[in-house]
């Protein structure tokens, strides 16, 4: 028997990376040997300190019922030291912080705390495709806002309709961005609190790639604006920190209200996160800058040897920085799309079409340098037998 699946689902677009999982699969079949650019999960494995302590804690049987909601006091407060020692910003551990299954969940369910059916979302385009489909699963109306490269890949705020605005409730940003690379300047992010105060929106702040910045470049709180306590919340990860994807672990905070909105619907949703991981959590957040150090150390020499390598095939690049992510023009002539295809099928390139981003990102492709320097030279090499 088949079943028709809601009308939510049949709105979204097939999710961007389960679709190039599905192109990999039909090459790798034909045993091709891929070097993949493609979703940005770190090759490097979590520190030997944060895997000791979770281990330790999973045998006690302590962490074993259900945790709290809101994630252990002593994990918050960890999390309260590290936004002190980071970004000289105090949060209220009890009121200003919640846990999350990693930030894409938090993102996701964001709105459902705050959306009436029919209310407007703005969304950066391009942008992580969750924005716009944690919108969709709330009833919400995404509104794209196009991020041009002429602009420094930001938003023109005063650009949007005065229509749109009366019926938006939240405005998403995410610096350093995903997927182009770019950075905020701090003017920037002063004049988008003030636009949201102005016009009463939430202010939803994705910082997941704080810790992952280049050339003296240091990533702000969007909590250390004059102002930015009473629009915003901001949502933060392990993930990319401390190479935990896989350990589904992150934060909101800021804003009281909104990390509590967030909170009721998590209440109802989940169970909240592992104690055991929770524990490793407050290892990385106390002890690991020398581990963050070390990850941009390498993360900076792989980023140089692809901007090196792509610069000597001709393509149009400006290394980032802030993320892992290389967001390149498509050579003249070819979509996003197809240039993905003919990396992929003819030489085992596997990197990312930057319309899966948004319509803005059509014409660019994304590359993610987390794979070993050897590993970029060798597709590097691969690329120049491509004709174009």
């Amino acid at each position: 028997m088949n079943f028709q699946t809601a009308e939510r689902l049949r709105l979204l677009p097939p999710y961007l990376f389960a679709e190039i999982d599905r192109m990999k699969q039909e090459v790798r079949a034909r045993g091709v040997d891929l070097i993949s650019f493609g979703i940005g999960d770190p090759d490097l494995p979590t520190p030997e300190g944060i895997v000791r302590e979770a281990q330790k804690e999973a045998a006690n049987p302590a962490n074993h019922p259900y945790p709290s909601y809101e994630g252990m006091a002593g994990f918050r407060e960890a999390v309260a030291r590290f936004y002190q020692r980071r970004f000289q910003v105090r949060l209220d551990p009890a009121t200003e912080i919640t846990s999350l299954i990693g930030s894409k969940e938090g993102i996701a369910h964001f709105p459902l705390a705050f959306l009436n059916p029919g209310d407007a979302v703005l969304v950066p385009d391009p942008a992580y495709p969750v924005y716009n489909t944690g919108t969709l699963f709330a009833g919400g109306k995404p509104v794209f806002i196009p991020l041009k490269e002429s602009n420094g890949f930001l938003p023109d705020l005063e650009a949007i309709p005065a229509d749109v605005l009366k019926a938006a409730k939240i405005l998403w940003l995410n610096y350093p961005n995903n997927p182009t690379g770019a950075v905020a300047p701090p003017d920037f992010l002063r004049k988008a609190i003030e636009f949201c105060r102005r016009h009463q929106l939430i202010l939803a702040y994705d910082n997941a790639y704080s810790e992952m910045t280049y050339d003296g470049y240091i990533a702000p709180s969007i909590l250390e604006f004059d102002g930015a306590r009473d629009v915003a919340i901001e949502f933060h990860s392990f993930s990319k920190t401390y190479n935990m994807t896989g350990w589904r672990v992150g934060w909101a905070c800021g804003n009281a209200s909104l990390v509590a909105g967030l909170g009721r619907i998590k209440t109802n949703i989940d169970s909240g996160v592992f104690q055991a991981i929770q524990h490793a959590g407050i290892v990385a957040l106390d002890q690991g800058d020398g581990w963050i150090r070390d990850n941009l150390k390498i993360w900076t020499r792989r980023r140089d040897v692809l901007a090196e390598g792509l610069r000597s095939l001709g393509w149009d690049i400006t290394p980032p920085k802030g993320t892992f992510y290389f967001w390149t023009r498509a050579p003249k002539g070819h979509s996003s799309t197809e240039t993905v295809k003919k990396l992929l099928n003819e030489q085992g390139i596997v990197t990312t079409p930057g319309a899966g981003f948004g319509a803005n990102g059509e014409g660019y492709v994304r590359f993610t340098f987390t794979l070993r320097e050897e590993r970029i030279s060798e597709a590097i090499e691969r690329m120049r037998k491509i004709k174009w």
